[in-house]
This record gives structure tokens, sequence and C-alpha cells, in this order.
């Protein structure tokens, strides 16, 4: 008997219907807030921490030597169902910490997103941030049966019959760039808010998420 590679059935209808599918039309370019400064970031602050879920991902610069370690995230986005904003991590980005710190320690508010584990790890060690009220998509959408965890490109085909297009080229390009192009901006913002849609649609369908988990406890300082 001749041993045959079967593929998931989530995977195979996607990759058999992908090319069919209608195109994913994410946020305009003019819906995009790049903040720069302390008064963009109390801004965006307030906007965010009005909402009761918000999208959320971070960009880190690539690397590709073997055993470099990322010293990401160099950008966070965030998004609400009209608009999003993104946080340069650079040197000379101190003004913004208070405003990141606040929105993402928020209980209140929901961070919503597909394979967060990474980014919530590199917040955590590179700004002292801990996130908190994270849900991570990829796994709180799985259904019994499923084997792989669903990412962002899988949901949108799943739930809006629609294409993702997420662009590798445009994944590794440099996040730590001081400017970034139309297209970054549009990658990172779409990452961030096509997590919060498929979370509103889901909940549509009737679903609701499991209690949260008790905030993780930092450890007492040494005496």
């Amino acid at each position: 008997m001749v041993a045959v590679a079967v593929q998931s059935p989530d995977r195979a209808g996607a990759n058999a219907l992908d090319a069919e599918l209608p195109p994913y039309h994410g946020i305009a370019l003019a819906n995009v807030h790049l903040v720069r400064t302390a008064q963009e970031a109390e801004a965006a602050q307030q906007a965010l921490l009005a909402c009761d879920a918000i999208g959320f991902d971070t960009e880190s610069k690539p690397t590709f030597v073997k055993g470099q370690g990322s010293d990401g995230p160099h950008l966070v986005q965030f998004a609400d169902e009209a608009r999003a904003w993104l946080f340069q991590i650079g040197p000379d980005s101190a003004a913004l910490l208070p405003a990141l710190k606040a929105i993402l320690e928020a209980e209140g508010v929901l961070k919503l997103g597909f394979g967060l584990s990474d980014d919530v790890k590199r917040v955590r060690a590179k700004l002292g941030i801990e996130p908190a009220r994270i849900v991570d998509l990829s796994t709180a959408l799985r259904v019994p049966g499923q084997k792989h965890d669903l990412g962002a490109k899988s949901a949108v085909a799943k739930f809006f019959g629609k294409k993702l297009h997420k662009s590798k080229k445009i994944s590794t390009t440099n996040w730590a760039a001081p400017r970034l192009t139309d297209k970054q901006i549009l990658y990172a913002a779409d990452d961030a808010q096509v997590a919060l849609r498929v979370y509103r649609h889901w909940l549509a369908l009737g679903n609701v998420l499991p209690p949260p988990r008790a905030p993780r406890r930092r450890p007492p300082p040494a005496a």
C-alpha cells in the first residue's frame, strides 16, 4: 500500500477555494493614524479605551542570521471598527510608552489578534508592559476536530468568503525603518483590524468566549 498524505479539511478547502474568492477590502489609508507624539498617543489612548474590544498586533524587523534574536517589536498597532493606530517603537518613542502601557494593560478592553504569543513576549521583554485581556483568535476560534490553529487569512475565507492578501514580501520588510511605506502601513493596520472584524462576526453567530484567565502575577521585588 502506498501512503498518501491527506490535508486537513480546513487547509484543503482553503487552498482549493483561495484563488476563486473575491478580495477582502481592508482599511483605507486615510483611516490609519501614525502615532508619533505624546499628544497623538493620548488621543489614541482615549479612543481605544472607549472600546470594549480592539484589534492588536505587532511587527518586528526580520532577522536573517541563524541564531540571531529579534529586538522587536518595532511597530505596535491597534484598531477599532473604523480606524487604526500605529505606534512606531524606536529610539525616540519614550513619549508613547505611557499610552501604550495604559492601552495594553487595560482590564476593561479585550485585545484581539491572531498568533499573539510572540507579540506578547516581545512587548513584555522590550517595553516592560504586561498585556491584559489578550484573546488569541488562532486558538479561540478552533472547533472540535480542527487540528490546526486558524490564521487571519483562513478566518477571512471561512467567515467572510473573501481572500485576505498577505504578502510575504511586505511582512519581511524593515519594520524598524523611520518612514514606513503605504504598503507597510496598510498591511499592519489590516492585521489588527481584521481580527476585530472576525471577532464581531463570530459573536454575531452566537458564539461566546470562555471566561478570562486570571491575570499573570508579577514576582515580588527582591528584598
